[in-house]
């Protein structure tokens, strides 16, 4: 399924999940640009391993790329896909959570979805040898997951718009938010468990389960209380 968009308006313009996206895009572009960057960013679970791995990059490339991999993607489907998700989802939750505190919950649910990706390949060198520490990852999608996390946590009981593929054609669907992503996770978790015991190269599906993870339970940390959940932009109200 395809999220188009929710029916959850937003109060305040969600200016920092906008400039995300931005900067994902302007990485994006200048990893073309300089296509070594992708390379060099990357972050590596052999960093949490070996010290002579942080020493040969540097330890402050190590530690930046925790954050610079967050903006990068492998190609141009890795990209869009990343921020169709942060569009429809990313908004509302930026909106009650505030700018700065959106921010701060994305990039550390983005750094938890990082580690635990590096925790499962550490786990992995038992059945496949160290190899698979060397490669690097990037990408926005942990941190979204965790996004999608807090959005579950919040608004589950909201409406997702979605394409829904049907064999060669595509349909409209409206789905409850809290079963679309509650599918969303099962896939992952299907698809981390499958791949467990192999080298890694692909789509690193524990890095989504850790970001989700991740958000559900930083959620309640970064919401105000005293801010009240909206309701959708249409109301069916019927009178006898």
């Amino acid at each position: 399924m395809i999220p188009l968009r929710d029916n959850i308006r937003s109060v305040r313009a969600p200016v920092v999940n906008i400039a995300i996206i931005a900067a994902c895009v302007a990485v994006f572009i200048y990893q073309h640009i300089a296509p070594e960057t992708i390379q060099q960013y990357a972050f590596r679970p052999a960093y949490l391993a070996s010290l002579g791995a942080i020493q040969q990059v540097g330890p402050r490339v190590a530690v930046g790329s925790l954050i610079a991999s967050l903006f990068m993607h492998g190609d141009i489907l890795h990209l869009g896909f990343n921020m169709l998700f942060l569009w429809v989802f990313g908004d509302n939750v930026e909106d009650r959570m505030g700018h700065l505190r959106y921010l701060t919950f994305y990039l550390l649910c983005g750094i938890l979805a990082t580690l635990a990706h590096s925790a499962m390949a550490l786990l992995g060198t038992v059945f496949t040898g160290p190899q698979g520490l060397a490669i690097g990852l990037i990408g926005a999608s942990g941190a979204i997951a965790g996004v999608l996390g807090a959005y579950y946590k919040l608004f589950k009981g909201a409406y997702i718009r979605a394409l829904l593929p049907l064999f060669i054609v595509f349909t409209l669907v409206d789905i409850p938010a809290g079963l679309f992503i509650i599918i969303w996770f099962a896939l992952q978790l299907l698809h981390g468990l499958s791949s467990l015991g192999s080298v890694g190269g692909g789509i690193a599906f524990w890095a989504h389960i850790g970001g989700f993870v991740a958000g559900i339970y930083l959620v309640k940390l970064f919401v105000p209380r005293q801010r009240q959940r909206l309701g959708p932009r249409v109301l069916d109200v019927r009178m006898d």
